[in-house]
């Protein structure tokens, strides 16, 4: 008698941990999938980034002002190049890590968790970096630099501006994501 209530107890127990279980890997899939968006939202942002304009630049003072036609693209500085890539890497292992997690449903053995722990880790060192590179190279546009003479470019560019100012916030959220998503998995170790 003693021993049924022991099982029915088990069981009542091995139940709400599937319960628990589901609800946990439903949130971590959500999380991934928010993560994948984001990433490629940042990546397309920054990537399409583009805006030429007609700057009239003065070589002479007692000379007329010389109009000349100068595009800003988010390819001509490697540290939105990297952020970009950056993105993209963490984009194209969202999507690996989805399959993972799809496939092994719950059967994931502690190796397996372990390697998409540090899988999450990476990204998130590698996403911080990419806006840490490319929010220097923003605040350098947008303020300048008078010990080198670096001229303020976000006062032409505007429009250019807003949208890295747009891709590096989509890529800070996505780094948050990736160290939500690293304390999901340090939770399932045992």
């Amino acid at each position: 008698m003693e021993h049924e209530g022991k099982n029915t107890m088990n069981g009542m127990e091995l139940e709400k941990g599937k319960k628990e279980n589901g609800s946990r890997k439903g949130v971590e899939l959500t999380m991934r999938v928010l993560a994948l968006v984001l990433t490629m939202a940042a990546a397309i942002v920054l990537g399409v980034a583009r805006q030429t304009k007609v700057v009239s630049i003065k070589i002479i003072p007692t000379l007329p002002a010389l109009d000349v036609s100068t595009t800003a693209k988010s390819s001509y500085l490697s540290a939105f190049v990297y952020n970009i890539s950056a993105n993209a890497i963490a984009c194209g292992y969202t999507a690996i890590s989805i399959v993972i997690v799809m496939i092994s449903k719950g059967r994931r053995s502690k190796g397996l968790i372990m390697a998409v722990l540090i899988g999450d880790l990476i990204m998130v060192a590698l996403l911080f970096s990419g806006t840490g590179a490319a929010g220097a190279i923003g605040l350098m546009g947008s303020q300048g630099n008078k010990h080198v003479m670096w001229k303020k470019v976000c006062n032409i560019f505007g429009k250019f501006c807003h949208q890295v100012t747009g891709s590096l916030a989509i890529t800070l959220l996505a780094s948050l994501v990736f160290m939500f998503l690293v304390v999901l998995d340090a939770l399932k170790l045992p």
